[in-house]
């Protein structure tokens, strides 16, 4: 009897522990999850800082360019009200073809042959 007493005694010392085991084991986990959630949401506000930057980027250079077409349209303009007011012939406002790469440049020096 007293040998069926201690082993149930062990048997259940042997599962309290186990349960205290278990118990560790999930709190471990909870805070590895917890750690692995903060560093995800670390992760996610960098990416969207960085999306948000190259949203602000790309609407600076269009606002750039729209303001550089803005300047050049201003510009030509003035240019036709002062031809106007002096009776000066029209003005060709478009590229004289200097902006072409092509037959004007011999890059036979650079072969390198």
């Amino acid at each position: 009897m007293q040998k069926n007493q201690a082993l149930n005694a062990g048997k259940a010392e042997l599962s309290q522990m186990q349960a205290q085991i278990d118990m560790q084991k999930m709190q471990q986990e909870a805070m590895l999850k917890k750690e692995l959630m903060a560093l995800e949401f670390q992760y996610n506000m960098q990416l969207k800082g960085v999306e948000v930057d190259g949203i602000k980027n790309r609407e600076k250079q269009k606002e750039d360019r729209k303001d550089e077409r803005t300047k050049i349209q201003a510009t030509q303009q003035s240019e036709m009200i002062e031809q106007r007011n002096s009776g000066k012939p029209p003005k060709n406002f478009e590229s004289a073809g200097n902006d072409i790469l092509g037959g004007g440049f011999d890059l036979g020096s650079f072969d390198p042959s």
